[in-house]
């Protein structure tokens, strides 16, 4: 984290005086940026969607990690929910894990050449998986009265089958010097659901690190976040409700405390049919609202 740290500084700093997006130069060294970093987090998470239980938290803990090697550059992170087994917990008797693995191939210093281009910074080849975390389960879809709704070819209850989160991303991303903001990185996928063994439309997603006031002890606060926006997929349709939009999303917005060793925050999510999964009712989730996000870190 100390590396990203301090190039999230540099960056910002010299975001502020010239207002220029630098280009990524690996001429001399394609390794000359290289850097790692891994922090533990214990979360604690409020009203999360989507949400199929009455009850309305957990917490977890989870493994995050990052860096960069030549051209490759990678963020992840491994989540292990409700490790207490608490019966309040709204994950309990649901999968134990969720993994998101995103690396991405810079194409300048694949090709060796300068592709940066007004605020574009460097290019990408970007690739995203995420794994687990969801819930294989039959969803009976209900009317507004909340009574099952029939299939009138089969004469049973409409049902969905909801397989757990087995998704990959396949696309283009940047580096992009923001306003404000500074770096941002920006990736544009084409989702290919490996359940199902199909594309289903696209997503776009930011994610920023941006410092907003440094403490004489060397401490930070910084504002940090993400956009995940999927759009122009299959909408999927029951009787008498829609089961699933075409488009759908969540925003993080945090506010963290930065030390060398540890880091403390809270993150509101906004939700809109996250997961694609529509808010009427129809498979009993609520994927429209907002969460909030409580964590403690500590930094290798």
């Amino acid at each position: 984290m100390k590396a990203v740290k301090t190039l999230a500084l540099t960056t910002a700093l010299t975001a502020g005086m010239t207002g220029v997006a630098s280009a990524a130069d690996y001429s001399d060294d394609i390794h000359k940026n290289d850097f790692s970093w891994m922090q533990f987090n214990y979360m604690y998470a409020l009203n999360e969607k989507p949400d199929f239980s009455p009850r309305s938290g957990h917490d977890y803990l989870e493994m995050e990690f990052g860096g960069r090697s030549g051209i490759f550059h990678l963020y992840g992170y491994v989540d292990v929910f409700n490790p207490s087994e608490r019966d309040s917990s709204d994950k309990s008797g649901s999968p134990k894990m969720f993994m998101k693995f995103s690396p991405r191939i810079s194409l300048d210093a694949l090709t060796g050449q300068d592709l940066s281009f007004g605020p574009v910074k460097e290019v990408y080849i970007a690739t995203q998986f995420n794994w687990g975390g969801g819930r294989t389960a039959e969803l009976f879809v209900t009317d507004n009265n909340g009574d099952n709704v029939i299939d009138p070819e089969t004469g049973k209850p409409y049902s969905v089958e909801v397989d757990d989160v087995n998704n990959s991303f396949w696309g283009i991303g940047a580096d992009v010097e923001v306003p404000w903001l500074g770096t941002t990185g920006m990736n544009l996928y084409a989702l290919y659901d490996l359940n199902a063994k199909d594309w289903n439309g696209y997503q776009f997603s930011a994610n920023w690190f941006k410092p907003l006031h440094n403490f004489d002890n060397g401490s930070f606060v910084s504002f940090q976040g993400y956009v995940d926006w999927q759009f122009g997929a299959d909408p999927v349709y029951a009787p008498t409700a829609q089961v699933k939009s075409a488009s759908g999303g969540a925003a993080f917005l945090g506010l963290f405390w930065h030390s060398e060793q540890f880091a403390l925050g809270y993150g509101l999510k906004a939700y809109k049919d996250v997961y694609l999964l529509t808010d009427d009712g129809a498979t009993g989730a609520e994927s429209t609202g907002v969460s909030h996000y409580f964590s403690a870190s500590y930094k290798f």
